[in-house]
């Protein structure tokens, strides 16, 4: 039930879906299993299929690179399952936001909704300054000017703008065009493991896991991984540290399926379609990623990719094909666009659960005529292009990291709770062997959080403490639920005998 008192007052799952109907601030149902699973494969294959798994064979695991993606292909798919529940028991936008205000209270959803923010507005700003670089490769120079000492990236700037357009006119239209740009990366990567494999020779894999061996760039100091500074171990190229090291590299080339979740509201049938969404699309793309670093490794020996910028375009140009580096570019710059764009809309959508519930500015959940937030679609617009085409992110980007791994680790716990605190709920899907597979979703994604760097760590920490400021200067004092009449304590009730 609902609980309006305190710090962690909860918002129960059947006020969420009755918000879904408030007039003003009411989304439009168009999506389906089909546009999902899309959305999902969209997010996911960006360009880290042409350079991560080139880069992690060659300096940290060898051909096991594969088998790193079956492990972290597994961590994502127990999370994946916590989050396929999740969504089909309150089909509502925001994703883990909405889902710890029913179960662990306003305070904790606000932190994983502020925690969210993080991870959507760098991820859309950094993607699009990788989409900007790829423009460069096609176009033959820089997208780049120089406004006195200021340097501006105007090729991040446009495809932010672009697909905040297609946004704001609405979600069915961002599906299709998002199919468009799926069906081209797919075809790339089609046409790289048809090319890839008449080159291939199984002598290229062994050793599968190369003997270990000390790190050449060993970080050090607040640069030095979490894991490392406790343990002293770590800091190891290829073995079995190095596999391990690996699957917690290559586990965020699948960063983003979750934000099939945010789209729960707007799913006509949520319940069914949401977890085929979530599923379907977690087992396509690991297939595609196994596939690819499997023929990647069996092109060239592993020690020929030891360049820390060496990409699956390497492995052509050692066998003389350098035409492949173009069609390369052409389905990269097609799977970062759908990345900006479903990054993007998970952003405007747990904005506008929290801005629906009180916790940012109201007037930010209005939609139009349309059943679209165009207000929040704009103003993620140009906070996004802002950041993208003056800000150089360097090691900015695994904040992205840290923030969706705190969300996973959320989401898997609270689906133990709501089973304990609400048995009743109907749910479109249920985890299997509970409580093993949450505990272990939660498991997998603390330790990829211990592989990340004490700085990552710091950072993180000093964005948590501002969101921290920001609800209690502002969340508190203006969420709907706290402005809601307590229910009447049972004594009241009762009549006096």
């Amino acid at each position: 039930m609902t609980s309006t008192s305190g710090l962690f007052r909860t918002k129960s799952v059947e006020q969420s879906i009755r918000d879904t109907d408030e007039p003003g601030s009411k989304l439009r149902k168009d999506l389906t299993a089909k546009d999902l699973t899309i959305f999902g494969v969209a997010v996911v294959i960006g360009a880290g299929i042409f350079t991560l798994t080139a880069r992690t064979a060659g300096s940290v695991a060898g051909p096991a690179v594969s088998l790193a993606f079956v492990f972290a292909a597994i961590a994502c798919g127990l999370t994946a399952l916590c989050y396929a529940e999740f969504a089909s028991t309150v089909p509502v936008a925001g994703s883990a936001y909405t889902f710890a205000y029913a179960t662990f209270g306003e305070f904790i959803a606000w932190i994983i909704g502020w925690d969210l923010i993080l991870e959507f507005a760098l991820a859309v700003s950094v993607v699009a300054k990788g989409w900007s670089q790829y423009l460069g490769d096609v176009l033959g120079s820089t997208p780049v000017m120089h406004l006195g000492s200021v340097r501006f990236d105007w090729g991040a700037v446009v495809i932010i703008a672009v697909v905040g357009v297609l946004l704001a006119t609405g979600t069915k239209l961002s599906s299709r065009v998002s199919a468009i740009a799926v069906a081209i990366k797919l075809g790339v990567i089609a046409l790289v493991l048809v090319v890839g494999a008449t080159y291939f020779k199984p002598s290229n894999l062994t050793p599968y896991i190369p003997p270990s061996q000390p790190a050449e760039d060993g970080a050090s100091g607040l640069h030095q991984s979490l894991f490392s500074f406790l343990t002293g171990a770590g800091n190891t190229s290829f073995g079995w540290y190095g596999l391990l090291a690996a699957a917690s590299l290559v586990f965020f080339a699948f960063i983003g399926f979750d934000v099939v979740a945010t789209t729960a509201e707007e799913t006509r049938n949520p319940q069914r379609d949401i977890p085929r969404g979530i599923l379907g699309s977690l087992a396509i793309v690991t297939v595609l990623y196994i596939a690819v670093s499997l023929i990647l490794t069996g092109m060239v020996s592993y020690t020929e990719l030891a360049d820390g910028n060496a990409t699956l375009a390497t492995a052509f140009a050692i066998h003389g094909d350098t035409w492949v580096k173009n069609i390369i570019a052409i389905g990269a710059l097609a799977g970062l666009s759908t990345v900006v764009m479903v990054m993007y809309l998970g952003q405007t959508r747990v904005l506008f659960a929290m801005a629906r519930d009180g916790l940012l500015p109201r007037s930010l959940a209005k939609t139009s005529s349309k059943g679209t937030p165009v207000r929040l679609t704009v103003f993620v617009g140009v906070v996004c292009a802002l950041l993208a085409g003056f800000v150089d992110f360097g090691t900015l980007e695994e904040m992205v990291n840290i923030g969706t791994l705190v969300a996973f680790v959320m989401v898997a716990i609270g689906v133990l709770v709501l089973r304990r605190t609400r048995p009743d709920l109907p749910r479109g899907f249920r985890v299997p062997f509970v409580p093993v597979v949450p505990i272990l979703g939660a498991a997998a994604c603390l330790w990829l959080m211990l592989n990340l760097s004490i700085e990552t760590w710091l950072r993180f920490v000093i964005w948590m403490a501002l969101g921290v400021i920001v609800y209690f200067a502002y969340g508190r004092g203006h969420s709907v639920l706290g402005r809601e009449k307590p229910p009447a304590a049972e004594s009241e009730l009762t009549p006096a005998r």
